[in-house]
């Protein structure tokens, strides 16, 4: 909740960009977007210009281009209007103290004989907001580098080795039903066949890296499919006739 709003000047008039909105109010931005488009046909459709409250723009992610849009202040009041709670109630008061503020700024800044301290700190005030938003992009593109790394030789062994002993739980370490590859093998297949439906994959290999904690969970969590379990304490509970003779 400490995070700066980010207002900027755009040909005279205060924005914020929608992509904003939904990072601070925790919406998905295309639930923004279309907030923002079916609110603008409603006023269009009552003869209001909306030009003075949403400015309609793209922005460059991962060399694609998507639609954002900036909100005027009143634009952001129109949008903003609709979200509830107490967190939400906290982020509308700092972007109307957000908004106050750029506007004190602004009107310094129109002020005759503006002092060089002054006009120094408005600059290094501007330079710093946009050095925020450019680490913000960064801190965004790094974070889907990392969410969409694939697995690494180590994690694929941690995942099999954790397979390994979940078969080993499953059919009793040393039992008949172990030592039954044929059964056994099932065993790690269904294992196996159990990550690979969870995350609708050929091979548990193409899991990526930001998931394995998740996919060690479903493993410590299989539980072997009735016909198969029942299959295992039929094995294991086998009397041996030759030993009691």
């Amino acid at each position: 909740m400490n995070k700066i709003i980010n207002i900027s000047n755009q040909e005279g008039q205060l924005v914020v960009t929608s992509r904003q909105i939904a990072e601070d109010f925790e919406k998905d931005h295309r639930v923004v977007v279309r907030a923002i488009e079916n609110k603008a046909e409603s006023l269009t459709e009552q003869n209001c210009s909306v030009e003075k409250l949403f400015i309609p723009t793209t922005y460059i992610h991962n060399g694609n281009e998507y639609k954002e849009y900036l909100l005027t202040r009143d634009g952001f009041t129109f949008i903003v209007m609709g979200f509830t709670g107490a967190k939400a109630d906290t982020w509308k008061l700092k972007y109307i103290e957000a908004f106050n503020k750029m506007e004190k700024a602004i009107k310094e800044q129109q002020v005759p004989k503006l002092s060089k301290e002054l006009q120094a700190i408005f600059m290094i005030d501007g330079k710093q907001q946009e050095l925020e938003q450019e680490i913000t992009v960064v801190k965004d593109e790094v974070k889907d580098l990392k969410d969409n790394l694939p697995l690494l030789g180590v994690d694929c062994d941690e995942i099999t080795s954790l397979i390994k002993k979940i078969c080993t739980k499953v059919t009793g370490y040393q039992t008949p039903a172990y030592k039954d590859k044929s059964l056994r093998g099932r065993v790690y297949s269904d294992i196996y066949g159990q990550v690979k439906r969870e995350f609708q994959v050929k091979s548990y290999k193409a899991i990526k890296r930001s998931q394995i904690d998740l996919a060690k969970e479903i493993i410590r969590s299989y539980k072997a499919p009735k016909v198969l379990l029942d299959e295992i304490i039929q094995v294991n509970n086998q009397v041996d006739f030759e030993e009691v003779i």
